[in-house]
């Protein structure tokens, strides 16, 4: 290659700097929602004692903004083409600073509950709307660049829990709230000077029929699979009852794929679908290990929670280093390879967990758990950047809309797969050692489905 066509190569490869500024801003609205998520996760039993209620009342905290996410999670992509990236964004980010402002200044438990449904429908549109404006702006630098920026929420989510400490002990509870709300002015005047325009949109009806079936549906799919985590003799028929109306909308769906809200012809590609399952799996990878690891150092290795949180620290850490790397990886040697390494690599750091009894070198398990999370945040960037890549730009409304709900509900599948299966081994076995241990080798079952997904993927481009 002559010099001017190595320079010309140098300039494409270089994302612009206009891009990382957008990136920036798109970031503040889900750094905000995953930092308030695990602060609030901290208080709630103050809030409890607080109000003189039962923690498990006060849990519904928590499930309510789920719940509401799920609810307005299939809007979001009839919302952009309705109103724009931008100005969705915009209004969900606003939205949450007055959720944030009215649960602070909640004077009983059951307004909580409510402003936190608010919250939960705002914090619902923040995550798709920030994948969908950096794949306008991104475009073949997608991975690179959602790496890196996924990289700050990463450190809000490990600092919420020590930031809501910090809040506890020196002010009150009503500050894991109120904090939001300046903070979050600054990001939205940054987020509305610098996000550009929307482009023109072709707004289409909304499909109120398919609203009336998919929405509720997951929301009594999330809901019933929390329930069967906890043995609610209610989970059972909550979740036939959200399987029927997932049914339906899927039937009605085909049927007008035109004016649907998720256009499910996109599954019909191989790229697509294959993207979608390896979302799905990494977060029940992640979300599995984030339930079972915690509890394996408190029961079997009967670690206090100070050191077990202090053990937990190496993961997280491995996440943050892989992120930052794997977007240009990918661009490299494609999808396929670093989605299927990293599956692979977290593979590697769980298996020690299912040879490890009550004493196994504390430091061996803390790189085990180094290793699994650079696994783990090796997966999901690739696969989302090949899945928004494999659709015509006129379908990435409706391709944010489907990855989305296909990643946040891998959490819950593989959590409640992992907790009833621990259940239902701790009454078998004879030593809990042994229940986990069996435990953990179907949370690398779940790494190994994670490796054929990707294997589904793309490889480099030619």
């Amino acid at each position: 290659m002559t010099q001017t066509g190595q320079a010309a190569a140098i300039v494409t490869d270089r994302v612009d700097r206009r891009v990382w500024i957008i990136a920036a801003a798109c970031t503040c609205g889900p750094l905000m929602s995953g930092l308030d998520s695990t602060m609030v996760n901290v208080s709630l039993a103050t809030i409890a004692e607080t109000f003189q209620a039962p923690l498990g009342t006060a849990q519904w905290i928590t499930s309510a903004y789920l719940l509401a996410l799920a609810l307005a999670l299939p809007l979001s992509g009839w919302l952009l083409d309705r109103f724009g990236a931008r100005t969705v964004f915009l209004a969900g980010f606003a939205a949450f600073i007055l959720g944030s402002a009215l649960c602070g200044a909640a004077g009983s438990i059951s307004i909580l509950i409510g402003c936190r449904v608010l919250q939960g429908i705002a914090g619902g549109l923040l995550a798709p709307m920030m994948q969908m404006m950096m794949a306008r702006h991104a475009g073949r630098h997608m991975a690179r660049v959602i790496g890196v920026a996924a990289m700050p929420v990463m450190v809000g989510q490990m600092l919420g829990p020590s930031l809501g400490g910090l809040i506890l002990t020196y002010l009150n509870w009503h500050w894991t709230f109120f904090v939001n709300v300046p903070v979050g002015l600054l990001a939205i005047a940054f987020a509305w000077r610098v996000l550009p325009a929307d482009e023109p949109t072709t707004p289409r009806r909304l499909d109120l029929i398919g609203f009336a079936m998919i929405s509720p549906g997951l929301a009594l799919l999330l809901y019933s699979l929390v329930a069967l985590a906890h043995d609610d003799p209610g989970a059972l028929s909550g979740l036939v009852a959200s399987l029927v109306l997932l049914a339906g909308f899927t039937w009605h769906a085909l049927r007008r794929p035109a004016s649907a809200l998720i256009d499910l012809r996109l599954f019909k590609g191989r790229v697509f679908r294959a993207a979608a399952a390896t979302q799905f799996l990494s977060n029940a990878i992640n979300f599995g290990g984030q339930l079972l690891m915690p509890l394996f150092f408190l029961n079997v290795r009967d670690a206090s929670p100070g050191l077990t949180g202090l053990m937990l620290a190496p993961m997280g850490l491995g996440v943050f280093f892989a992120l930052p790397i794997m977007g240009r990886l990918s661009e490299r040697f494609g999808a396929r390879m670093i989605s299927g390494t990293g599956a692979a690599i977290a593979l590697v750091g769980t298996l020690p967990f299912a040879f490890a009894g009550s004493d196994a070198p504390l430091p061996w398990l803390a790189a085990a758990l180094f290793v699994r999370g650079f696994g783990v945040g090796s997966i999901t960037i690739p696969s989302a950047a090949a899945a928004y890549a494999s659709v015509p730009r006129e379908s990435l409304t409706s391709a944010t809309t489907a990855i989305n709900i296909c990643q946040r509900f891998g959490g819950p599948a593989g959590t409640t797969a992992l907790a009833i299966f621990l259940q239902h081994m701790l009454v078998d076995a004879a030593v809990p050692e042994t229940a986990y241990a069996m435990t953990f080798w179907l949370l690398a079952a779940l790494a190994l489905c994670g490796i054929v997904a990707a294997s589904r993927l793309p490889g480099p481009r030619r």
